[in-house]
C-alpha cells in the first residue's frame, strides 16, 4: 500500500471512530430514528440524481439497504440514546465480524476453521463479561447493549447481501451502491420514528434543529459515509482484502479515545477485561490466519 493510500487509510479509521461521538451529540436534541433517516436523506439526495443505479437485482439491493442501513442504524442510534457508552458501541457493534462468520457459514457453507472458532470463544466471553457489568449497572443499560448487538447482527445481514451482489457483479460502482442503498430505508426511518416518537416530537425536533445537530448529520452523511464508505471501498477493490480489513480493529481504540477525551467516558475494569478479550478475539479471527502463512512460508492471496 502507497503512503497515500495508508494514510487515506487512517483517515478513514479516524473519521468512523469518532463517529459515534458525532452520533451521541446529534442525538441530544433529536429522536434516533428521525436523525438516522434525515442521514440517509443528506446522503441520497440531490447525489441520486447524478449517480447512475447499480446494475444489480432489486431485490438484493433492498436487502442490502433493509439491513446493513436501516437495520443496523435503527438499531445503533437506539442504543446510544438509550444509554451505551459511544466507545464502548464502536467496539461492540465489532462482533459484526462474528456474526458474518457464522451467517457466511450458512449462506455459503463456508468452512469455519480453528482460528474462527477460537476467536469467536474470546469474543462471547468479552460479551458476557460486558453483559455482567450492565447488569450491575456499571455505566452501561442492558437495553442499550443488546440493540447494539443487534446492529451487529443486521451488519453482518447486509455483508451476506453485500457478498451476494459482489457474485451478480463483481466490481460494483461503490459510490453508486452507496447512494441508492441509502434511499431505501428513509421510508422506514420516516415511519418508525412516526410511530415510536410521534408527529409532534418530530416536527418540535425539526423546528427547534440546532447547529449541532446540523453539523452532526452533515458529518455522518458527508464524512462518515459518502467520504469514508467511497475511500474504503476504492481502497478493497484497489488492494488485496488482507491489506485493508485489519485496518478496522482500529475503529474501537479510536471510538474508546475519542469518547474519552469528548465525552469523558471510561470503563470500568471489568468492561476493560471484557473489552480486552473482544479485542482478542477480532485480532485472532483477522490476523491468525495471515500470520500462520506468513511462519508456513505459504504465497499471500
Amino acid at each position: 500500500m502507497t503512503r497515500k493510500d495508508g494514510l487515506l487509510a487512517m483517515l478513514v479509521v479516524l473519521v468512523w471512530g469518532v463517529n459515534f461521538v458525532v452520533i451521541k451529540m446529534g442525538l441530544h436534541a433529536m429522536p434516533p430514528l428521525l436523525l438516522a433517516g434525515l442521514r440517509f436523506v443528506l446522503v441520497a439526495f440531490p447525489a441520486l440524481f447524478f449517480v447512475a443505479r447499480p446494475r444489480v437485482p432489486l431485490r438484493l439491493l433492498l436487502g442490502y439497504g433493509l439491513t446493513i442501513s436501516f437495520g443496523q442504524f435503527a438499531f445503533l442510534f437506539c442504543a446510544l440514546k438509550f444509554g451505551m457508552p459511544a466507545g464502548l458501541a464502536s467496539l461492540v457493534l465489532q462482533a459484526q465480524a462474528f456474526f458474518t462468520i457464522v451467517l457466511g457459514a450458512m449462506a455459503f457453507r463456508e468452512r469455519l476453521t480453528r482460528q474462527h472458532v477460537a476467536g469467536i470463544t474470546l469474543a462471547v466471553l468479552g460479551v458476557v463479561l460486558l453483559a455482567q457489568s450492565s447488569m450491575q449497572g456499571q455505566n452501561v443499560a442492558l437495553t442499550g447493549f443488546m440493540l447494539t448487538l443487534a446492529a451487529a447482527f443486521c451488519w453482518a445481514c447486509g455483508n451476506i447481501f453485500n457478498k451476494k451482489l459482489m457474485q451478480v457483479q463483481p466490481q460494483p460502482a461503490v459510490m453508486s451502491l452507496i447512494v441508492w442503498s441509502a434511499l431505501i430505508p428513509i421510508v422506514p426511518f420516516l415511519l418508525a420514528s412516526l410511530l415510536f416518537d410521534g408527529a409532534d416530537v418530530m416536527v418540535q425536533s425539526l423546528r427547534n434543529i440546532d447547529m449541532t445537530t446540523i453539523l452532526s448529520l452533515v458529518y455522518l452523511a458527508f464524512v462518515a459515509t459518502i467520504i469514508g464508505y467511497g475511500i474504503w471501498g476504492t481502497l478493497l477493490g484497489r488492494y488485496e482484502t488482507w491489506r485493508v480489513a485489519p485496518l478496522s480493529l482500529l475503529v474501537p481504540v479510536v471510538g474508546l479515545i475519542s469518547a474519552a477525551l469528548l465525552l469523558n467516558e471510561a470503563l470500568t475494569p471489568l468492561q476493560l477485561c471484557g473489552a480486552l478479550l473482544v479485542m482478542a478475539g477480532l485480532c485472532v479471527n483477522i490476523l491468525s490466519s495471515r500470520i500462520v502463512r506468513l511462519i508456513r512460508g505459504a504465497p499471500q492471496p
